[in-house]
């Protein structure tokens, strides 16, 4: 691609961090998880940090930690990536599917009371694209019924609601560290919380379920989670960066804004006050005159120029294996759906030009007038 849909902003400083752990011998278990653990926790304001190799390892555990197990109910949403549904399977618990606000695209709180049952556990939010859910409305509806909450801000480092940043709230949060995201550590992520058992717990299983007694000594069931040094050292040195790189994300997703806002075929993301937005993607949706094959084809189009761009998300409750597991069906949420089947995801990265967001723009222009 000419311009890709993606890409991770890696300095000569994080190459060298790396390549220094690895000329130490010292690969796995050693200082820099530890470094990493400390100065996340304190980016995002929040006691604890257990540092693991994946957003979707960091959901598991927290579900584990929770005492979530088979029956228990997860109100959840079905507009996000697979993991925040199969974080709750794992454990044999059942995901419940509430709709999404059509602005943010996040779930909808007024929606979630009707899904309380007398099974349900716990609310699982998604901070989408990087956008803060109404969690100070979901913690209310939560306590009202003794409701644990998950904050899955694995594609919203540095987002904030109310001058609060995203994997402060709910009971714990937790972060993804992908080459697309915010930060990256290769593959990794984090759980982020105040509750020092339900890190002690997560840190335990993340380890294959150790405890205090020595290396072979396993008091839990556990798992092979943990973050490498590698990783970790990655990890320290891109959050050094994080509000730099996130800063030219809001220049880059500006811009954007600028070169579109004209289009009326097209309905642009927006941020609220009060919301402090750490764009993930930059995602545009055709207006509801328009549908899934009118969308496919700018993509066609789109990629025939060179430029990546794909649909996100498709809705987890029309994936085939849920289907097949907890017997959802289409029109069951309708504005997960619609929003779905218009959604453009375009080339959206740090190092991004002005020039390439103006190129971008012109073919989608033309992609869109086609139609």
């Amino acid at each position: 691609m000419k311009i890709p849909l993606a890409q991770p902003d890696i300095c000569d400083e994080d190459v060298e961090v790396v390549a220094d752990v690895v000329r130490s011998g010292q690969l796995a278990l050693g200082p820099k998880a530890e470094a990493f653990e400390t100065a996340l926790a304190e980016y995002v304001g929040v006691t604890h940090a257990v540092a693991v190799n994946s957003g979707t390892s960091a959901l598991h555990l927290l579900v584990r930690a929770l005492g979530i197990g088979p029956g228990d109910e997860v109100i959840t949403t079905p507009f996000s990536f697979i993991a925040s549904t199969n974080c709750i399977l794992f454990e044999r618990a059942v995901p419940v599917f509430v709709d999404i606000e059509p602005t943010t695209l996040c779930i909808d709180p007024e929606r979630i009371g009707a899904a309380v049952t007398s099974r349900t556990r716990a609310i699982l939010g998604v901070d989408a694209f990087g956008y803060p859910a109404d969690w100070p409305e979901i913690e209310r509806i939560a306590d009202r019924h003794g409701l644990a909450v998950i904050e899955d801000s694995a594609e919203a480092l540095g987002s904030a609601r109310g001058g609060r940043r995203c994997g402060s709230f709910g009971v714990a949060g937790v972060f993804g560290f992908y080459p697309n995201k915010q930060i990256t550590t290769g593959e990794g992520g984090a759980v982020v919380t105040d509750d020092g058992r339900v890190a002690s717990l997560c840190r335990s299983m993340a380890d294959q379920g150790r405890g205090d007694g020595g290396w072979l000594n396993h008091v839990q069931l556990g798992y092979n989670y943990r973050l490498d040094e590698m990783s970790a050292a990655l990890g320290v040195s891109q959050l050094r960066r994080a509000e730099e790189m996130i800063e030219r994300r809001v220049r880059v997703a500006g811009w954007y804004i600028d070169a579109l806002a004209d289009v009326e075929e097209i309905v642009l993301p927006s941020v609220e006050e009060g919301v402090r937005m750490s764009w993930f993607v930059f995602v545009v949706r055709l207006t509801e005159g328009f549908g899934r094959s009118d969308r496919d084809r700018i993509l066609a189009g789109l990629r025939a120029e060179g430029i990546g761009c794909r649909d996100y998300f498709q809705p987890i409750h029309l994936q085939s294996f849920i289907r097949e597991t907890l017997g959802t069906a289409p029109g069951e949420f309708p504005v997960t759906e619609m929003v779905a089947e218009r959604t453009i995801a375009l080339p959206f990265f740090p190092a991004m030009t002005r020039t390439q967001v103006e190129t971008v723009a012109a073919a989608l222009r033309r992609r869109v007038s086609a139609l």
